[in-house]
């Protein structure tokens, strides 16, 4: 699939600022799945930007705007390319208990630093192992939002998992951070994914939609042909796994590894309005 983007973002502070720094992530990952063409950035006031990739290889684009303002945009545009994954790997249990399956996995084999302490996970733990490691990830991404309801404005973006157990809702967020716990309990790495899902017309010509930021997980499955274990994104929110109209931006441990947008500014514009929209593109 092929797709145009376009994020738009705008302060408007309630005084001048300056000094601000801020570090972008919104440019589309580019891999083995996803192809970039033509990305462009433009911020107003006009400032000098500086990329570079960050410690989990997300492209970040950091820029200062030294002088006093008032407002601040950020427009991004790109045009992505998918491909549809292949099958997911089947790979049983002791795939991923082998050197090779650990030093892939690495720091996402660790526990999160949100995992509720008074054994509220116990029975969701239980509930999701599956006979290998892909039907545990299918399972987890069945048992989310049948036990979880996805209500926007329940839960927010400081939200800790503790809090989607006791509201029984959350957002696509909150259903990630839960399916890091309970996959790594079970020895499965699992890395949490920021970017763009496509929900479209599945038939017709060029469409565009209005899209919020998305989220998704990636779990690392063992081969079960001897070969090197591989990524596999999974949607819980959606109840499948990532396909073709995911557009990855990048990934981390948990959402403060990815946002959007993230910086800091002096002045006396302490209250600031903030809009954000993004238009996605099917484009034939």
């Amino acid at each position: 699939m092929r797709f145009a983007l376009r994020y738009e973002t705008e302060y408007r502070y309630s005084g001048p600022v300056y000094d601000q720094h801020n570090s972008l992530r919104v440019k589309p990952a580019s891999g083995p799945l996803q192809r970039v063409r033509n990305f462009r950035l433009a911020v107003d006031p006009s400032a000098r930007t500086r990329t570079y990739l960050d410690y989990f290889g997300t492209e970040v684009v950091d820029f200062n705007v030294p002088g006093e303002h008032e407002r601040l945009a950020i427009v991004a545009e790109a045009e992505v390319i998918t491909q549809p994954p292949a099958e997911a790997p089947a790979g049983g249990w002791e795939r991923s208990r082998g050197e090779q399956y650990t030093a892939a996995g690495g720091e996402f084999l660790l526990r999160t630093s949100d995992e509720p302490p008074n054994g509220a996970l116990n029975q969701l733990i239980e509930d999701v192992r599956g006979g290998d490691p892909r039907s545990t990830l299918e399972a987890v991404c069945e048992l989310i939002p049948e036990r979880f309801e996805y209500s926007p404005g329940v839960t927010f973006v400081g939200s800790t998992v503790d809090d989607l157990l006791e509201a029984g809702a959350g957002v696509c967020q909150d259903f990630v951070h839960l399916s890091l716990i309970l996959l790594r309990r079970h020895g499965v790495a699992a890395r949490y994914v920021s970017g763009y899902l496509f929900a479209g017309p599945e038939e017709g010509g060029t469409d565009s939609v209005e899209v919020d930021t998305h989220a998704w997980v990636e779990a690392l499955l063992p081969s079960e042909n001897g070969g090197g274990p591989a990524w596999v994104g999974a949607d819980p929110t959606n109840r499948k796994l990532a396909g073709e109209e995911h557009v990855k931006i990048g990934h981390g441990r948990f959402y403060g590894d990815v946002p959007p947008i993230k910086g800091v500014y002096r002045g006396a514009g302490g209250e600031a309005e903030h809009d954000v929209s993004v238009k996605m593109t099917r484009l034939d």
